[in-house]
This record gives structure tokens, sequence and C-alpha cells, in this order.
């Protein structure tokens, strides 16, 4: 089990990117969350099996209605999730 921390950047708000993460994660055996953030950014926490975070990234990134607008995401490993269950949009 591991967590991760992903920033998403380019036309990623006001597109329904976060709807679109949290469909697709009922696909995946993963957890955590989804927000916008000020600068325009998308950000979510998500926990699981490396393989199904991995893929469940690419999924939104690469191949998702919305990947197009996404112009660059990063990746960064952060503390397992507490007391966090299915995945939800954050406000």
């Amino acid at each position: 089990m591991i967590a991760r921390l992903v920033h998403f950047e380019g036309r990623v708000q006001g597109v329904g990117f976060r709807y679109t993460c949290r469909e697709l994660a009922k696909g995946f055996d993963v957890v955590g969350t989804v927000k916008n953030l000020p600068d325009g950014r998308v950000e979510m926490e998500v926990m699981g099996e490396k393989e199904e975070i991995e893929e469940f990234i690419c999924e939104i990134a690469v191949e998702s209605a919305v990947a197009s607008g996404v112009k660059n995401h990063v990746v960064q490993e952060i503390q397992l999730l507490e007391n966090c269950r299915g995945f939800s949009i954050v406000k």
C-alpha cells in the first residue's frame, strides 16, 4: 500500500476534471480525494497498491476525456492517508 500526491496542470478546472477523476476511481482499487487549487491546478491524493495508482493516474492523464487538457502532472510520494474511504471531491 502506497500513497501519492498528484498535481495536474493545464486546462483542468471548469471542465469536469474532478468529476471524471471520481468516476474513473470506481474502476480502480484506490481511495483518496481530488480538489481545485486557487492557482488553477488540481490536486489529488490517492492511496492503493502501486500498480493500481499508476494505472489510475495514466487513465486520467493520458486516456480520459479530460486528458487533452492536462499539460503536465507531478507525482510525489506521501504518507499513507488516514481514515480515507472511497474517492471524493473536496471543496
